[in-house]
């Protein structure tokens, strides 16, 4: 008598999306500068002055998209995939041995680091939630006289949860999803580097257009 193979592990839900806000609208705001100069010079242009102003564009606007717009980290339970300029990295949770943020936030796994471009580490972003940890415990432990407690309860507060900085907030959590998700069926295998020649190509080829227009003129 068969049986029917049963899951062994809950399904997987869709993924968490970290990026930096700040960043996309940077690269909004330059790709619409780009627009319009390169845009401007290749209407009211003469001579190589069009094609210069497209082969700049070419170059320029993959450049800023890869760096600004694109970078991202996608999680869920099994696996994390780390979209930065010009590779995409996908990594199983059981191939991760950490996640950090030291002066940017980084995922080790297999030998090799990997930097997480869509979590900027804001070191005056750290420092001033250091302080106003320092202040809140300051203002629990410091002056004063806590009131005695009445009918029995207790006069001390619960504790407040500590301060942290956006990126150390993300690397937790990523690292929690490591920990958790490392066992699980779908979360083993190696990591799978891919370069992203969709933005490669355009830019090297814009280049290689601007350098022969500029030699040529």
């Amino acid at each position: 008598m068969s049986s029917q193979p049963q899951p062994t592990d809950e399904p997987v839900y869709d993924d968490r999306v970290y990026r930096s806000s700040m960043a996309v609208v940077t690269g909004v705001l330059l790709l619409g500068l780009t627009a319009w100069l390169c845009g401007d010079a290749a209407v009211r242009g003469s001579g190589n002055t069009p094609w210069i102003a497209l082969a700049l564009a070419l170059c320029a606007v993959p450049l800023i998209v890869a760096f600004t717009v694109r970078p991202a980290v996608f999680a869920n339970d099994d696996r994390m995939r780390v979209r930065n300029p010009f590779r995409v990295i996908e990594l199983p949770w059981a191939a991760v041995d950490t996640v950090r943020a030291g002066y940017s936030a980084e995922v080790l796994a297999e030998g090799s680091t990997y930097q997480l471009w869509s979590v900027p580490v804001s070191l005056r972003e750290r420092k001033k939630a250091t302080r106003r940890q320092h202040s809140r415990r300051g203002g629990l432990t410091g002056r004063g006289t806590a009131a005695p407690a009445q009918n029995g309860a207790s006069g001390a507060a619960a504790p407040a949860a500590p301060q942290r900085a956006a990126a150390d907030r993300v690397v937790d959590e990523l690292r929690e999803l490591a920990e958790r998700g490392a066992s699980r069926a779908g979360a083993q295998g190696g990591v799978r580097v891919q370069w992203s020649y969709e933005v490669i190509v355009p830019a090297v080829a814009g280049a290689v257009l601007l350098a022969v227009l500029l030699v040529a003129g």
